[in-house]
């Protein structure tokens, strides 16, 4: 049922708009400087990218972007990615800079179905930062490595003025063998296909804005951050013929989703009941007005699954440690190609539309 509202003035007439004292509920997107949203995973990150990045380095169509590249070298087909992280604090409830580090770029090579093999690391140090801090980092990227069955084998570390970081910013890259057969890219994507995610959505972000801004919850919300290399590799033993992985960091479930639909030209619908929100970040984000499907994970995966293997994968990803919370969401639909929407609880369907920039910043 649709509702009429009048505009200002006598009922059935039309003023003129005061138009001076309208306000803009987004920010414009024409900026002469670099905002916090240009980092965050959304819209203007992705209008960074392809208005002056891509161009300049003459790289390929955005849409083709995906978290990690294949190359082929030597006859091998090889997953190659790099990330840099300035996650603030350095430690936080589950993790640190450390783990996210190398947790981070491991995640990236599984989501192209590899097995991360060799890592880089450059540090980046602030000076005046405490070496009891640096050693803490250290030790939490060594530990990391080693639990994810990786190895850092080549490095660099800087140090900037005082005032000109951030204690330690970390950034990783990594190389890994894609197995034959597989091959996940979000233009494989069809109507039909049925969407999976690997557990409950908007920990991580919780949880660094719980140390941030020193909130307590009846239940401490630790990160999600962990290696998905083995539950990738248990989902590709059911089948090579998975479509597309994504793991939903910044921007969260939503922006991943979205990136999808665009780069698929298929339409998503998510049924936003069954997608899994753990009650204390439920609480967090109805206290503080964010939406979980916008708060970034680091131990997560969303699945686009051929309908015919979705029942095996499923129980695949159950059957691993860090999937034991995995549920069907929503499937790939030929209508409204490139949205995603979600039927609510009560009947009715919301857009769940590509974030600006995003709702918590420096959260990896």
């Amino acid at each position: 049922m649709s509702e009429t509202v009048e505009p200002p003035g006598a009922p059935g007439t039309c003023e003129a708009p005061d138009m001076l004292s309208w306000t803009c509920p987004a920010p414009l997107r024409d900026r002469p400087r670099v905002m916090m949203g240009h980092g965050g995973g959304g819209a203007l990150s992705g209008e960074l990218l392809e208005q002056i990045v891509l161009p300049a380095l003459g790289g390929p169509d955005p849409a083709a972007l995906t978290d990690s590249a294949v190359v082929e070298l030597g006859g091998a087909r090889l997953a190659f990615s790099t990330d840099s992280f300035v996650v603030r604090p350095l430690f936080f409830p589950g993790g640190s800079i450390g783990d996210l580090a190398v947790n981070g770029t491991v995640n990236d090579l599984a989501m192209s179905g590899a097995r991360a093999a060799y890592l880089s690391c450059g540090l980046i140090l602030e000076e005046g930062v405490e070496i009891d801090t640096v050693t803490r980092v250290a030790e939490a990227l060594g530990g990391a490595a080693r639990a994810a069955g990786v190895r850092v084998v080549t490095g660099d570390t800087k140090v900037v003025e005082a005032g000109h970081g951030d204690g330690v910013y970390v950034n990783t890259s990594g190389v890994g063998v894609v197995p034959a057969g597989v091959d996940l890219r979000p233009q494989r994507v069809v109507p039909g296909d049925v969407v999976l995610v690997s557990g409950a959505i908007g920990v991580h972000g919780v949880a660094i804005l719980s140390r941030r801004e020193n909130l307590r919850f009846d239940v401490e919300v630790e990160s999600d951050c962990a290696p998905l290399g083995g539950l990738v590799e248990a989902m590709l033993s059911v089948t090579a013929d998975l479509h597309v992985l994504r793991d939903p960091t910044r921007g969260g479930l939503a922006a991943s989703l979205n990136e999808i639909a665009a780069a698929s030209r298929c339409g998503i619908v998510v049924r936003e009941r069954a997608v899994p929100v753990p009650a204390p970040v439920a609480g967090a984000c109805a206290m503080l007005g964010l939406d979980p499907m916008y708060v970034a994970n680091e131990g997560k995966l969303v699945a686009f699954v051929p309908r015919e293997h979705a029942d095996a994968v499923l129980a695949a990803m159950r059957a691993h440690p860090l999937g034991s919370e995995a549920a069907v969401i929503g499937e790939v639909v030929a209508d409204h190609p490139g949205m995603v929407v979600a039927r609510t609880g009560l009947g009715g369907t919301r857009v769940v539309d590509m974030p600006m920039g995003e709702q918590l910043p420096r959260i990896c």
